[in-house]
């Protein structure tokens, strides 16, 4: 390990750093399909105006819609609010271009539900967190 070396918390202008520095390098080695992150951000109401679900995703360089966050209200699951968010940001990154999407969850979260909507598991970690397994999964998306 080199002298004169320091590990601090990142500051908002080391974080730019970081990941315009890995940006970089990866753009270097494939080209970009996109030129930036596009946001793909859904929020489902009922007829009072009180959320209920939404998503959080987006499209990244290489046209691959990721889903971060897909959540139902306890009191809407099982009633197809789920499918019906997932349906709409497929939708709408098929209409950008897209064509696979990923995602990952947990056993005790939305395994079944991304199985039912023809998600394929493609990795999982086991023990994680400890006696449950995190998945991850990708779909092929079609126009």
């Amino acid at each position: 390990m080199m002298n004169n070396i320091t590990i601090n918390t990142c500051t908002s202008k080391d974080k730019k750093t970081i990941i315009d520095g890995l940006n970089s390098y990866n753009l270097s080695k494939v080209a970009a399909i996109a030129p930036v992150w596009t946001p793909l951000e859904f929020v489902m109401k009922d007829t009072n105006g009180i959320d209920i679900g939404g998503v959080l995703g987006g499209i990244g360089y290489w046209n691959g819609l990721e889903i971060k966050i897909l959540w139902v209200k306890d009191t809407h699951r099982k009633q197809g609010v789920g499918t019906q968010l997932l349906k709409h940001i497929e939708s709408m990154a098929i209409e950008k271009g897209v064509y696979t999407a990923m995602v990952d969850t947990f056993d005790f979260q939305a395994e079944g539900f991304y199985l039912k909507n023809d998600y394929q598991p493609i990795g999982e970690m086991t023990n994680y967190p400890k006696e449950h397994r995190r998945i991850y999964f990708s779909k092929t998306l079609h126009g």
